[in-house]
């Protein structure tokens, strides 16, 4: 799900209909989410918590900037399970509880971030 109103606001930014503006921070963001996904998968094989928490913070803010209300909530989940916190970041959980959700966070992270990355590449044909 994309919040367009937070998304218009960068679309305002672009010059006339050349989409140029926004067409740069979205194929940054997917370049930039992409390697995000990979690292976090070698720190999930690596079970390192700590790892995980700064890649979903590192994510997250990127996320909301382009208004992907979904995966932004993912990586404040992975972010606080890195924490060995539950997703609220409230109460204190397991090493491997903590791994568990983070995995299945992650997969559904994924399932949003396609389906925005789908979005934004009709918006933006020929950025392959």
């Amino acid at each position: 799900m994309i919040d367009m109103a937070t998304f218009d606001q960068i679309l305002e930014m672009d010059d006339d209909d050349d989409k140029e503006f926004s067409r740069a921070i979205v194929t940054g963001f997917l370049e930039q989410a992409h390697e995000t996904f990979e690292k976090m998968e070698e720190s999930l094989t690596d079970k390192d918590l700590s790892a995980l928490s700064s890649l979903g913070h590192f994510l997250k803010g990127s996320s909301a900037t382009l208004g992907l209300i979904n995966v932004k909530d993912y990586c404040e989940k992975i972010q606080h399970f890195g924490s060995q916190k539950d997703e609220t970041g409230l109460r204190d959980l397991e090493e491997d509880e903590c791994l568990e959700s983070i995995k299945d966070s992650l997969k559904q992270m994924r399932v949003e971030f396609d389906r925005a990355e789908r979005y934004f590449k009709k918006l933006y044909p020929g950025d392959e």
